[in-house]
């Protein structure tokens, strides 16, 4: 029998394993979900059977996918493994990477596994934490003091380079008990009046609230929360809204603590999640499958992160 079997329908089969059905799936590989649906109809023709149940959320696999799964597990990382060889040959792909976070409330669930990844992957890259307020990363950069920064907004510098990492909705988090509970969404004059609850620090909001505010000719208050439990009994108590990413919101409101979500606006307030570094780092190996990992790891432990559409050149 001839075979059809590419590398690319195995990472396809891992991928809608990985992220549960079809649309996301495709969203992870950065393809429409159509070329992704033809790639498996290609492999189900040509072996005569069905790889997964159509209908099973999440997806459930028939023996043939399973199997398939089985081989993508096996090859797919030793394949993975002689790219990062073959890099390491042609350059030098150690170094310092001294990498600045800016305030991500709920960042550990994505950051800590890809930190991990780029150690296990990567050993020959030493990585430092630099621990700043969002406000501070651009400063690190030009001060060579930080060679990478993950901030919520992109930094306006010639000689930085700026890579999109996903998009997110900011959302207000308020207590149940609070006068505008009730309310379907948030308008930027809902805030008038109000304060403002964030950790560790209020004073810089991300851009795209900055703007919304300044439309509307709107100054909340700002209160700073020293820690987490600080900001939600700001909020529980009425004394603060806070605004969050979606994915650190609903955790918040799924820990039974009285609150509840409002969208900020009727279509919401999108927001989104950047990797800025040096220009020379641009150019290493290993900072482009970092940035996919990032990417990935966001993607997959988060909700509703959207990723964005890098089938063309990447964003810099």
């Amino acid at each position: 029998m001839q075979s059809i079997l590419e590398i690319r329908h195995l990472k396809t089969l891992q991928a809608l394993k990985e992220a549960g059905n079809l649309l996301r799936a495709a969203a992870l590989l950065n393809v429409t979900q159509s070329a992704l649906s033809h790639q498996i109809k290609q492999l189900e023709d040509h072996h005569g059977t069905p790889l997964f149940e159509r209908k099973s959320v999440p997806v459930r696999f028939t023996p043939a996918g399973e199997r398939l799964l089985k081989l993508a597990a096996s090859v797919l990382p030793q394949i993975d493994q002689t790219e990062r060889d073959l890099a390491r040959l042609q350059q030098d792909a150690g170094g310092k990477l001294r990498l600045a976070i800016g305030c991500l409330p709920g960042a550990d669930d994505w950051l800590l596994p890809a930190l991990d990844a780029l150690r296990s992957r990567w050993p020959d890259v030493a990585l430092e934490i630099v621990s700043t307020p969002a406000a501070d990363a651009p400063g690190l950069l030009r001060e060579d003091r930080a060679d990478l920064a993950i901030v919520a907004d992109a930094i306006a510098h010639k000689h930085v380079d700026q890579h999109l990492l996903f998009g997110f909705e900011l959302v207000a988090l308020l207590s149940r008990g609070h006068a505008l509970a009730d309310k379907a969404h948030l308008e930027a004059q809902d805030f008038a009046g109000e304060a403002l609850a964030a950790y560790p620090s209020p004073a810089d909001l991300p851009e795209a609230l900055r703007r919304l505010f300044k439309s509307a000719g709107v100054k909340p208050a700002r209160r700073p929360a020293a820690a987490p439990l600080s900001l939600l009994q700001l909020v529980a108590g009425e004394r603060g809204i806070a605004i969050l990413p979606a994915w650190a919101a609903q955790g918040y409101a799924d820990r039974g603590h009285a609150l509840v979500i409002k969208r900020i606006t009727a279509g919401g307030l999108p927001c989104t999640v950047h990797a800025a570094c040096k220009p020379e780092l641009s150019a290493k190996p290993w900072l482009a499958d970092f940035l996919d990992i990032l990417r990935r790891t966001a993607y997959l432990n988060l909700p509703e992160v959207q990723l964005p559409d890098l089938s063309g050149a990447r964003q810099s």
